[in-house]
């Protein structure tokens, strides 16, 4: 066992977070799922999200039974929807093919949808006490600084490197501790920002530290212009203040969840569901732009409401629409810009701005 991890080791004996919700009655189920939540994600905003989940999806058959509607509705807010998919496509495999109980070996688990080599390793080093490195985003920072390596750590040659040297300091005993710990480390000493090293296990030992190069450690990631994207959300407001939502298709931003019609020409758009729906308009304005930014591109919207003399049936509607009364709290699983969009309509709705736009 090397001097780092017999550091890291007594710090987290004393220091480590041990009252995490996941970390209380500990099973690979529960594991995973908080695994899967904190991947780009902090653990405060996790721990509400992973509270919901939990009381409602208690085991991974009953995350397997449930319809994938009610996976994404718990899990929206909290971004990057492909997980909640590839978690509700996961526990299926797990319920069909491992009789409900989560694999032991690793490639088996790194064969489920979302998980990959590090999250593998993280599971069943903590829930079976398997010998397995990971390298999340902050067992790389903290790997980075310790040793002052070089380049951006998402670069190929970068990474196989920092593999290797946490594949040296993981422990064949007391692995579910150490890999708790690794993470605990990067989460609450070595963080991105402003670290506190002079309380930090290995600061004697750290190359970045000695250096007084904290800071430069890891590299950034090359800049790239962030493009921008542009759209429209038409939002149709019936007379009983309904307001006509689809569903998503299963790929791509927000994949599977429910949605305002989204177009790149407004006036077509407000045709097509006029022909479809039998709508007959009052009137129609714009809402200020709104701009919410994904992790590779800025999206600019614009929202358009439109407003109906009539109430059309739920008869003319397919299961991939509806009218929702937004007065009444979602029952869907809808993105936080929507969400947003149709709490400013709600509000719209309890005072006089809706009818002086007339």
């Amino acid at each position: 066992m090397s001097n780092f991890t017999q550091h890291l080791l007594k710090w987290h004996n004393s220091h480590g977070r041990k009252e995490l919700p996941w970390q209380k009655n500990k099973t690979p189920y529960r594991v995973w799922v908080s695994e899967i939540m904190l991947q780009q994600t902090q653990v405060t905003t996790v721990i509400d999200y992973y509270l919901r989940f939990m009381q409602r999806f208690p085991t991974v058959d009953a995350l397997a039974v449930a319809a994938q509607d009610d996976v994404l509705a718990l899990w929206a807010g909290l971004g990057y929807y492909t997980r909640a998919r590839n978690l509700h496509k996961a526990a299926n495999i797990i319920k069909d093919d491992f009789d409900s109980q989560f694999p032991q070996d690793i490639e088996e688990v790194i064969n489920l949808p979302g998980i990959g080599r590090s999250t593998a390793g993280a599971i069943l080093a903590i829930s079976y006490g398997q010998c397995h490195p990971i390298l999340d985003g902050n067992v790389k920072r903290v790997l980075t600084r310790f040793y002052a390596i070089d380049g951006f750590p998402g670069k190929t040659e970068i990474e196989k490197k920092l593999w290797e040297v946490a594949a040296q300091h993981t422990p064949k005993k007391e692995v579910a501790i150490y890999t708790q710990a690794i993470m605990d480390l990067g989460a609450t000493l070595c963080t991105r920002s402003k670290p506190n090293c002079a309380n930090c296990p290995v600061n004697k030992s750290c190359q970045a530290f000695l250096m007084q190069q904290v800071e430069k450690f890891p590299n950034k990631k090359p800049k790239k212009t962030t493009p921008t994207k542009t759209t429209h959300f038409i939002i149709l407001l019936n007379k009983d203040n309904q307001i006509f939502l689809y569903k998503r298709p299963s790929t791509g931003i927000w994949g599977g969840l429910w949605s305002l019609p989204e177009t790149d020409k407004p006036d077509e758009a407000t045709l097509h569901y006029q022909n479809q729906l039998g709508i007959k308009i009052t009137d129609k304005f714009t809402l200020p732009q709104i701009k919410h930014v994904f992790s590779h591109y800025k999206l600019l919207a614009t929202p358009h409401v439109i407003r109906l003399k009539n109430s059309p049936s739920q008869a003319m509607l397919d299961d991939t629409q509806l009218w929702c009364d937004i007065s009444k709290p979602i029952p869907k699983g809808v993105a936080a810009p929507i969400k947003k969009i149709l709490s400013a309509i709600t509000q719209l709705t309890k005072d006089t701005t809706l009818e002086t736009k007339k």
